[in-house]
């Protein structure tokens, strides 16, 4: 087999891993890790059922890699606030993007913040343990911002700025009302906005 041949195989292997984990996440946080099945995943991934098992080889490895994939989308998003000026603009940015995706969070809650609260009451399989490591690098960006504006306690108001999304994801979920995004959204930018910076 040639290398030019070896190398597309690889490339192929690569974006069919790609499009499981993406399936993974989405599947995951519309239907939980427990009502979700391998078959589900492979369905929404456009990938025969037997092929899943060449990457995967049981569901726990899927909702881990859908854990993976949230941390991804978390990566990817915390570099692009950045690029913005400051922590305070940071910060604003990350409400707007939460508030963004209020019908989603209306319908299904918040996607790593569900997923964690569904392991946690699992007894085994350190899945409980990955989902809050995802939610931690959050955190750990969070107090950067607070501590870059030179706010005491950035610890203590990066797990309040969390928190409070948490829990607006949370009611606008069980209420089926984006509005409450919307609403706490603009609460928490105007908090934002309070703030001095030393």
């Amino acid at each position: 087999m040639t290398d030019s041949k070896e190398t597309a195989r690889t490339r192929g292997a690569g974006a069919k891993r790609r499009r499981l984990m993406e399936a993974a996440a989405d599947v995951v946080h519309r239907q939980g890790a427990e009502r979700t099945t391998i078959a589900d995943i492979a369905r929404a991934a456009e990938v025969p059922v037997g092929n899943v098992y060449y990457y995967f080889k049981t569901k726990d490895e899927l909702v881990a890699a859908a854990l993976s994939e949230h941390e991804r989308h978390l990566n990817l998003l915390v570099s692009q606030l950045d690029r913005l000026p400051g922590p305070r603009e940071r910060l604003k940015g990350l409400i707007e993007g939460w508030v963004g995706q209020r019908d989603l969070a209306a319908r299904y809650g918040c996607p790593t913040g569900t997923l964690a609260a569904e392991l946690g009451k699992r007894d085994e399989g350190g899945l409980d343990v990955e989902a809050g490591r995802v939610v931690r690098i959050l955190l750990r960006w969070v107090a950067d911002q607070f501590r870059e504006l030179g706010q005491p306690d950035p610890e203590g108001l990066a797990l309040t700025l969390v928190g409070a999304y948490q829990g607006m994801s949370l009611l606008a979920n069980a209420l089926r009302d984006p509005g409450v995004m919307d609403r706490e959204g603009a609460r928490l930018i105007a908090w934002i906005d309070s703030l001095h910076a030393a």
